[in-house]
């Protein structure tokens, strides 16, 4: 049995969205545990007639909340009725608890994981990793995507190593193609970092390692895993997601222009669906967090259900696969 955490506060849809995603996650996953922490009043009430197993379900109470207004170390500190801390208390100190989910700060979150939680042995720094859809039905990872702002080519070999355990681990994709976020595909391009981590990768026989990639390529599908250090990476995500949201906001007004392209999109309108619903975000969890000694998955803040729900299975099937432990092994072989 695999027991997870779930923070019900900090999100935008917070705490319906997380507690509606804990029970579907309880629904269809048999062999899991699920501690959700927050208001305990307001969890009861939102568990009423909701059908599930309530021996798999546990309530810790949590009468304060960190916000995206707070300062991430300062509330880590301060603020321990909250239900993060809370949450990062329990996942350090009961070793029946494997993961936690949260879709509250990340800023407390990074910080309580690192202050609180720990890393892996040998691991420098923990780093998010998103995943992303791709153009070839698939999807690809990035490394590190805004945990590790500056990073040294060491840390971001070691990005390279964890993810790649990750995509193939948790995903399963064999032998996962990695590539180096760069300005260009050519070796010898980029600054002297990039040009030290690619010497680093095409040398280090754990990874299949593929190059420099370029930013408009990141959903290609030629790739499965990006590293970059968490200031690109960070603005790769989110311009991805801008783009993609505002070309969506484009084939709208395309669709309702006039009664020609409406009797069109009417036609091609379950088309238009399983490609609205393969972008989003929602059905492919959250960024989770390589290098930490809990597992630990961030969902985004305006997460709905079947977004905590996702994320749910995320941390579960990494424990499943005994992750954690495989990237202890390879660090220490290092």
């Amino acid at each position: 049995m695999i027991k997870i955490i779930v923070d019900t506060l900090g999100g935008d849809r917070s705490p319906y969205a997380n507690i509606e995603g804990a029970v579907t996650a309880l629904n269809k996953i048999e062999d899991l545990k699920i501690v959700l922490v927050g208001h305990e009043a307001d969890i009861k009430k939102e568990l009423e007639n909701k059908k599930y197993d309530e021996a798999r379900l546990e309530i810790l109470n949590a009468d304060d909340e960190i916000t995206c207004n707070d300062k991430p170390t300062e509330a880590i500190r301060t603020k321990k009725e909250s239900s993060l801390y809370k949450a990062i208390e329990l996942l350090r100190t009961d070793e029946t608890c494997g993961g936690l989910v949260t879709t509250g700060s990340t800023g407390a979150l990074l910080a309580g994981a690192v202050l609180r939680v720990g890393r892996i042995k040998g691991v420098k720094r923990p780093a998010f990793c998103p995943i992303i859809p791709t153009m070839n039905q698939s999807v690809v990872g990035l490394c590190d995507s805004g945990a590790n702002v500056d990073c040294d080519s060491l840390q971001l070999s070691q990005f390279a190593l964890m993810g790649s355990l990750y995509m193939e681990l948790a995903h399963g994709i064999k032998n996962p193609r990695v590539a180096l976020l760069n300005v260009g595909v050519e070796a010898e391009k980029g600054d002297m970092l990039r040009k030290e981590v690619y010497e680093i990768l095409s040398n280090d026989e754990r990874i299949n390692f593929v190059g420099n990639m370029e930013a408009r390529e990141f959903i290609s599908g030629d790739c499965d895993l990006v590293v970059a250090d968490g200031f690109s990476g960070n603005v790769l995500l989110k311009s991805t997601e801008g783009a993609c949201l505002n070309m969506l906001g484009m084939f709208k007004g395309v669709f309702f222009k006039n009664l020609k392209t409406k009797l069109a999109t009417a036609l091609l309108k379950k088309d238009i669906y399983e490609v609205k619903d393969y972008m989003d975000y929602n059905n492919y969890g959250g960024a989770v967090l390589l290098g930490a000694s809990k597992t630990i998955v961030k969902g985004h803040g305006s997460s709905k259900a079947t977004s905590v729900f996702h994320c749910i299975e995320q941390a579960y099937n990494m424990e499943k696969s005994g992750l954690r432990s495989k990237i202890a092994e390879a660090f220490q072989k290092n």
